[in-house]
């Protein structure tokens, strides 16, 4: 079936979804992520790590901050820009790129590690990305993902999203990368080892309704579901969803994000 997908407009027009609004707001959210990815995998000082889909470059920074050569890639060029602004503030050498993780403008064995954070793991084309970031990626080299779940706040986030606005038919999920089966699916063949377990991100907001509002304003994906569908029946749906996970009592929302953490090691 995969080969009668389309991948190049639905890379096209997933892109023009993520540079809705300004995922920089969402990606704060993702710090303690990228230090509890870092930490895992150890990039040491001089190593050369390249952060995929990066965003406004959060896992590209925290590797920087530990004297890495770093490169970010993503797609979306407002991001590269605000990821470049970000490094310039925290007076970091960090190379930033325009670019899709499903054809990446390097070498072959040009990496020590590749990092993702809620990235990679939204190309289209899988199996591409995958091998994509397995080229890149020296013999022995590592892999670090953070990556949403199929259940847990991610899950549920992802799913009330599609209810509103159904991905194009015949694409597998991005949760994919959050389950064993997937994850040696997609980089088993080419790896020697693969280490993956369940890690809290908690999220903190204002009140559910101030993190609702704030993914409808800046969360592409949910922005264009509520073009696409009724916005208040959206807003309801994700209220719901955050409510679920809030943890706090105070009327704030801390907000218990469940992923996988995983590591790999290239063959």
């Amino acid at each position: 079936m995969s080969d009668s997908i389309d991948y190049e407009t639905i890379t096209a027009v997933q892109q023009g979804t993520w540079a809705t609004g300004d995922f920089h707001q969402i990606a704060r959210q993702n710090v303690c992520m990228a230090e509890a990815l870092c930490d895992v995998v150890d990039p040491h000082p001089g190593e050369r790590v390249l952060d995929i889909a990066c965003g406004s470059g959060t896992a590209a920074l925290v590797a920087a901050r530990r004297y890495c050569e770093v490169t970010g890639i993503d797609y979306v060029p407002e991001l590269i820009e605000r990821a470049r602004q970000r490094a310039k503030a925290d007076d970091l050498e960090v190379e930033f790129d325009v670019g899709d993780a499903q054809d990446l403008p390097y070498p072959d064995d040009s990496f020590d590690v590749v990092l993702s954070i809620y990235g990679v793991q939204f190309a289209p084309d899988q199996k591409r990305a995958a091998q994509e970031m397995l080229r890149v990626l020296r013999p022995g080299g590592r892999i670090g993902l953070a990556t949403p779940i199929p259940e847990g706040w991610s899950g549920d986030f992802f799913a009330t999203n599609a209810k509103h606005m159904p991905p194009p038919p015949g694409l597998n999920p991005p949760l994919r990368w959050g389950t064993d089966n997937g994850l040696e699916e997609l980089l088993g063949k080419d790896t020697r080892s693969i280490q993956s377990e369940k890690r809290t991100a908690w999220q903190y907001y204002r009140s559910v309704d101030h993190a609702v509002g704030l993914f409808l304003a800046y969360f592409g994906p949910a922005i264009r579901a509520s073009e696409n569908s009724d916005k208040e029946a959206l807003r309801q749906d994700l209220n719901e969803v955050f409510e679920r996970y809030n943890r706090a009592s105070d009327g704030t929302a801390i907000v218990e994000n469940t992923y996988y953490l995983t590591v790999g090691v290239r063959a």
